[in-house]
């Protein structure tokens, strides 16, 4: 098996047009946020450009900004590889992150209007089958978008860029527990859209937070589950 073992189908392709750094940094990024590039995992530079069909000076390039935004760990005399979150990154991130959509929720109760209700209902809908027929995969993007959609409901742009800068660290951290959580996570959507569509903006809040809350404990009791 190659050092990168990327799973069979895994390996975006490079779509065009912009700069080539800027798309196969973006290819990277999606592989470790989705986990086809494991936390921990080698990764060879000629390896990884022969997956993405491209030379390793882009790849090379990707890797440093990589490190530099701490998805990536260079270790000398020892190559790249997949950083490995500490217990305390995780609970850092997910606890800013239960701050941040909390707020997103109690205005999207201020605020949403009935297309915006219909998207999420859609949404959770969309979501109950992927877990039915555990689609990890479809079930992570999907539960991606529909914190966004409230999100977007929110109506504060503001509140939206700093969600955006956490959003693949949280999906990153949600994959391995996506299949834990499952059907649950997906009952505390339809009640979240349901105080939401009340206007409940209280009930709304404490359901987001309770629901980003069972997913930080989720994340740290996986190991032991």
């Amino acid at each position: 098996m190659l050092s990168t073992g990327l799973p069979q189908g895994a390996v975006p392709k490079l779509e065009r047009p912009g700069p080539l750094r800027e798309r196969v940094y973006e290819a990277l990024l999606e592989l470790i946020t989705t986990r086809a590039l494991q936390p921990g995992q080698h990764l060879v530079e000629s390896e990884l450009a022969g997956h993405l069909g491209v030379s390793r000076q882009p790849v090379r390039e990707a890797l440093q900004r990589l490190n530099t935004e701490g998805w990536v760990d260079l270790r000398p005399a020892q190559g790249a590889f997949v950083h490995e979150p500490t217990e305390e990154e995780a609970d850092q991130l997910l606890t800013v992150r239960t701050l941040l959509e909390a707020e997103a929720a109690r205005l999207a109760a201020a605020n949403a209007d009935k297309a915006g209700l219909d998207a999420l209902y859609d949404l959770q809908a969309q979501g109950m089958l992927a877990v039915a027929s555990d689609d990890v995969d479809r079930a992570v993007l999907l539960n991606a978008t529909f914190h966004a959609k409230i999100m977007e409901l929110a109506g504060n742009a503001v509140l939206a860029e700093l969600a955006g800068q956490v959003d693949r660290r949280v999906r990153w951290y949600y994959t391995p527990i996506a299949r834990q959580r499952g059907h649950q996570s997906w009952i505390e959507h339809r009640d979240l859209i349901a105080a939401i569509a009340e206007g409940d903006e209280q009930r709304a809040t404490q359901l987001m937070r309770e629901h980003t809350e069972h997913t930080r404990r989720s994340y740290h009791a996986r190991q032991g589950a």
